[in-house]
This record gives C-alpha cells, structure tokens and sequence, in this order.
C-alpha cells in the first residue's frame, strides 16, 4: 500500500511510519521541518504546510491512503495558529483526498475533545463532545474531527482514533519537560493523586493506527467512527508520572498542593499571560490544574472489537523499554527493573 503519513516526522508519526516500513508500505510523510530519521527509514518525506491546500493537493497524489496525524498541540497559545493547524489544516486534507480519489483517512484526534472539568471514569464512544472546552486545542481537534467523520461516504472511508497520553522511548515533550521540570524542583502532585488516567506506549498507538488503516471501508463498522485508544490499563495520575519519571532517571514527585490552590495558580497564570502578555505558556492553567486531578479513562472495548487491535505492550513491559533507552542514551548499564 502507499501511504501518506502527515506529521511524520513527529512522535507519533515517526513511530507510524517505521510500522508502516517494516510490513512493507510504500510511505510518504509531510511535515514542517526536514527529518534524516525518515529518510533512514526509507519514507519519501516533503516539508510544507498542510494549509497550502495546493501542496497538499500534490502531496495526496497517487496514495492509496492517508494518516492525518499532524496537529498543534497545547495548552496555551493564539487560537488562530490552532485554527490554521488543525482546522483548516484538516480541511486541505479532506479537499485534496476528495480530489484525488483516496479511498481511506484515518485521522489521529484526541479524547480532549470530551473531557470536561468532571471526572470521566469508564466513558465510551457515546461521551458527548465538551460543550465549553477549556482550550484552543480541544475546540479545534473537535471541529477536525466533526468535519472528518462527516466526510464519511461510499467513496472515502474515515475513522478518528483518540490516543491519551503517548509515552515511549524517543518522546520529544511531555517527558522531557516533566523531568527538567521534576529537576528543577519545580514539579507538585496537584490532588491526591488516586484518580485513574488512561495512557498509551507509543507503539501500541502506532499499531492501532495500522489496524484501523486495514479494517477500514465503506461497510465496515469503524467507518464514519471515533473510538478510543489506550493501553487499557488505567493508572493513579501521580503513579504514571513518577514511573515515566523513575525510567528516564529523574526524581519522583512528593510534594503535593491541594486542587483548588492549583486552580487558582493556574487562573492567575492565565490571567498575567493573557495582559502582560508573558512569552511561552503559563507553568499552570485551570485546564491542567484539572487534568492532573481528574480520572480520565475510557472503555475500548469497541476498538478491540471494531480495529481487531489489542495493546501489545504492556504498561510494565514499556516502563522497562523506557528505562533500557534512558539508560543506553546516558551510557549506564541497561536497567530494566520497574520502579
């Protein structure tokens, strides 16, 4: 098969590709920036932006499928460079598949586009999108994936797959900033830290995206779905974190301050980046102060079933590949013991 992978030089989408590599797929990956890995791998890469609906158009052309993986993602920033990356973005992409004839658009959204300030424990595919969510984030990649599931029809097959919380070796930013954060001393549990979160190993995410390439049709029950993504094993917040912590050699977290002061911290925050304006995002937002606080999972029973996918690794077998890649990269001996 010939794949287009856009974001392919991202986490995610790197580990997307090197699956699509080993099997045997031809792939071509657009991204911003220009990426030797890919082209290690043998990924015919091009750099441009997925708002040039022309240059999408060209990058579309002769696939068989695309993976639409690329996005901004964050909590802080101008929404109008969230429209352009996720909506319209995702609009060049519908337009140019459309053109082109591409039978197949599997689109890699986020279960942001549900989660409220509540806790959600167990939630499925019927969970409601959030009707005032907190972030550009969330109201883009909703509007992204309302518009791709609608494009759903006879002559393109689309599903949108909801990963939480990648982690693995080779992770560029959640873990990387957790730990120089952890190091700094600049890093608190916000709650008690019990309530259970989802996550996902990246090669999990990346193999669920290949499942739900291959099951996709016109009559195939994911079509025109979304469906959560994890790796079925709910975790307390603050224990995944001081695991992911523990594997990339930086110090646990033990200090904690109650929810409702980091509520307040993360609206001050909001509130000086927004009239002074501060450069980079806020170390707090209200959004974050609730996530790191919230249960957060989600039933995947339906995407065992309908993507024919289960996780492969285990969240012990990954904290052990994590802590083996940490260890080689500092050059210390390869520890693999789970904290």
């Amino acid at each position: 098969m010939r794949v287009l992978v856009t974001g392919g030089g991202g986490f995610l989408g790197t580990a997307i590709c090197r699956a699509l590599r080993a099997r045997g797929d031809d792939v071509r990956s657009i991204s911003r920036g220009a990426y030797p890995a890919l082209q290690a791998l043998g990924v015919e890469h091009r750099s441009g932006d997925l708002a040039d609906a022309a240059f999408v158009r060209e990058a579309v052309r002769g696939v068989d499928a695309v993976m639409h993986v690329a996005a901004k993602a964050g909590i802080w920033g101008d929404e109008a460079d969230y429209v352009r990356a996720n909506v319209v973005g995702t609009q060049s992409v519908l337009d140019a598949v459309a053109a082109e004839g591409i039978g197949k658009l599997v689109y890699t959204s986020t279960p942001s586009v549900v989660q409220t300030d509540e806790d959600c424990a167990g939630g499925d595919e019927t969970t409601p999108y959030a009707p005032r969510p907190r972030t550009a984030y969330a109201r883009t990649k909703i509007e992204a994936e309302r518009r791709i599931l609608a494009a759903n029809a006879a002559a393109l097959s689309t599903v949108a797959l909801r990963p939480r919380l990648i982690w693995g070796p080779g992770d560029p930013h959640i873990l990387p900033r957790l730990a120089e954060r952890s190091r700094a001393g600049r890093l608190r549990r916000v709650g008690a830290g019990g309530k259970l979160v989802d996550s996902i190993y990246v090669e999990n995410a990346a193999d669920a995206h290949l499942c739900a390439l291959d099951a996709l049709a016109p009559t195939a029950a994911l079509a025109g779905r979304a469906y959560f993504v994890s790796n079925g094993e709910p975790w307390p917040m603050w224990d995944l974190i001081n695991a992911l912590l523990a594997a990339a050699g930086a110090p646990i977290v033990e200090r904690a301050i109650p929810e409702p002061v980091a509520f307040a911290a993360g609206a001050l925050c909001e509130a000086l980046w927004t009239l002074l304006p501060l450069a980079g995002e806020p170390p707090m937002t209200r959004f974050l102060a609730r996530q790191l606080a919230t249960a957060n999972w989600f039933d995947i029973s339906a995407t065992r079933r309908d993507l024919d996918w289960s996780p492969r690794v285990t969240m012990t077998e990954g904290l052990a590949l994590l802590r083996a890649a940490h260890a080689a990269e500092a050059g210390t001996p390869r520890q693999i013991a789970i904290p």
